[in-house]
């Protein structure tokens, strides 16, 4: 089951400029570019670099420390890499940013909410 987060007013954040923000107990990277809003995996899977640092170039995410390419829509990295992003449904409801994240379903999920 999907959970909505509100994040903040979306006046708050400058256009392809990427931010870490917290949705629920979970920190995110967001960024608003061409394509609307997109909500990510705060750090590259290949060496653990924040996406803070990185840019957007058309629907890819580049991680500025090895310059790891995701797709901002699938979180796959480019052919090669091997690795991915994960990508979190976001919504904009009365200027307010809201990024989705699934609930778990486990029993420690269910515990630690």
């Amino acid at each position: 089951m999907l959970q909505w987060y509100k994040v903040d007013k979306t006046s708050f954040y400058e256009r392809n400029q990427i931010y870490e923000v917290e949705a629920g107990r979970i920190r995110v990277c967001i960024v608003q570019y061409e394509q609307g809003w997109k909500a990510f995996s705060r750090k590259c899977p290949h060496a653990g670099a924040s996406f803070v640092t990185g840019w957007c170039e058309g629907e890819e995410l580049v991680c500025s420390y090895h310059r790891h390419r995701f797709n901002l829509n699938t979180g796959k990295g480019c052919p090669g890499q091997g690795d991915f992003i994960t990508i979190y449904p976001t919504k904009v409801e009365n200027n307010d940013l809201y990024v989705g994240i699934e609930k778990s379903n486990s029993f420690f999920g269910k515990w630690f909410q």
